[in-house]
């Protein structure tokens, strides 16, 4: 105590429980600030992890089907897990083997950018495949890239034609 009186700062008690005490002597303003900063760093660099979930159904057309893999593709390069859920209506539940062969087909398609937690599984009238991504320098993608330039089309200066025959 006395120590810590001549050099103006205080004594803590690190650790109580040990036998002696152990104490620090330092500026205890200082030692709760830097605990706060460090609390609030590891508060930023641990992001929510959030879930989206997709919807499909069985005769899913081709266009469709590949939105939603550029939709998947891109929650999971953000570092959001994802949830695929094929739907059957009706009469499609006889037809459980396309359904997972479907799934699996997303699985695979995915596999670049995500990793599935367990395997599909047919809950209700429903199946169920939830992925998490991979880590960021081992993502990979297949159906979307965001850093490459947008194609132009119309970038000829020549205002467009209308098919009405006046010029």
């Amino acid at each position: 105590m006395t120590q810590a009186r001549r050099r103006d700062l205080d004594l803590v008690e690190v650790n109580p429980a040990a036998n002696p005490p152990v104490c620090k002597i330092l500026d205890y303003g200082k030692y709760l600030y830097d605990l706060a900063k460090r609390e609030k760093d590891t508060k930023k660099n641990a992001s929510a992890t959030k879930l989206k979930e997709l919807n499909f159904h069985m005769n899913i057309d081709d266009h469709d089907y590949g939105v939603k893999m550029r939709h998947a593709e891109e929650f999971m390069w953000k570092g959001m897990k994802v949830k695929l859920q094929l739907k059957f209506r009706g009469r499609e539940m006889m037809h459980q083997d396309i359904g997972m062969n479907l799934i699996r087909r997303m699985r695979t398609d995915l596999s670049q950018i995500g990793v599935a937690d367990t395997e599909p599984k047919l809950i209700g009238k429903s199946i169920n495949l939830m992925l998490s991504p991979l880590p960021a320098r081992k993502r990979a993608r297949k159906f979307s890239h965001e850093d490459e330039p947008a194609q132009e089309e119309g970038s000829n200066d020549s205002p467009p034609e209308n098919g009405n025959g006046s010029h």
